[in-house]
């Protein structure tokens, strides 16, 4: 069977009218990779890099992990601020945050990622005894101030402010000595098949460390991050072993997840 790169209305169609077809694409879909065009439309990758490009100018798209994404306001451009963040989904986040904290023994010892349902978890171990957690977030490490019984580890690095969040070579190179037992990750957006993001390079590049070093990890999030994308992507779906997030997850990522055999703790409403 002729490939499509060989089909003669491929060959000869515009570069106008292939960027309107990704365009629609884009529209259709939300997001598009650059592999698959490729094939499509029978022309080089760096062809459609550079047509990606040109929509991003446009303000059309946001180039992505192997791809782009739609700028609409279920792939966001930019990131809202820890503040913004905080104000959403307060008492979801807090619920996520105590079956987290419950899971946390003495003698573990765990990674809490930047973030407000992280800040949450550390907001709840007060009481926790023998437990040495350590975190690259700065709103995270001033929660755990009065936790006595937790030791207390900071990743240092450069401080992104946006985000409350050290990250950089230093950060980096603080895990490498270490093995935790727990990781909970703060996620930007997850989807089955393109995984884990989250919006800065530099951070997700971090989270990437973190999951090399940690025996277990814990995708902490509410239910409105299901089914979106962020511009850089953290770990593929089935590398987690556990998702804590409420009640109101989309039932077809539910069973997505269970299905890959990836624990699901779900919280009331």
């Amino acid at each position: 069977m002729a490939s499509i790169s060989s089909s003669p209305e491929k060959r000869t169609i515009g570069t106008s009218e292939r960027r309107e077809q990704i365009i629609q694409r884009l529209r259709q879909q939300g997001s598009v990779q650059v592999n698959d065009l490729s094939l499509l439309f029978g022309v080089s990758t760096v062809t459609i890099r550079n047509d990606l490009a040109f929509l991003e100018k446009q303000g059309i798209a946001v180039r992505a992990y192997g791809g782009a994404l739609i700028c609409d306001g279920n792939a966001p451009a930019t990131e809202p601020s820890v503040e913004d963040k905080s104000a959403l989904n307060t008492g979801l986040k807090r619920g996520i945050a105590l079956a987290a904290a419950e899971m946390i023994k003495p003698g573990h010892r765990v990674i809490l990622d930047s973030g407000t349902t992280t800040y949450e978890i550390a907001r709840m171990m007060k009481q926790h005894q023998d437990v040495i957690v350590m975190t690259n977030g700065m709103n995270v490490a001033n929660a755990l101030l009065d936790a006595e019984g937790v030791e207390l580890l900071m990743t240092g690095g450069h401080l992104r402010r946006q985000s409350q969040s050290f990250y950089g070579d230093q950060a980096e190179q603080s895990l490498q000595n270490y093995h935790f037992d727990i990781l909970f990750l703060g996620v930007d957006a997850i989807d089955l098949e393109r995984g884990v993001s989250t919006h800065n390079e530099d951070e997700a590049r971090l989270n990437r460390r973190m999951c090399e070093v940690a025996e277990r990890i814990v995708v902490v999030t509410d239910s409105s991050k299901f089914n979106r994308l962020s511009l850089h992507k953290i770990i593929d779906t089935q590398r987690i072993d556990m998702i804590i997030t409420d009640e109101g997850i989309p039932a077809e990522s539910l069973h997505g997840l269970q299905k890959s055999g990836i624990d699901v703790l779900l919280v009331k409403q």
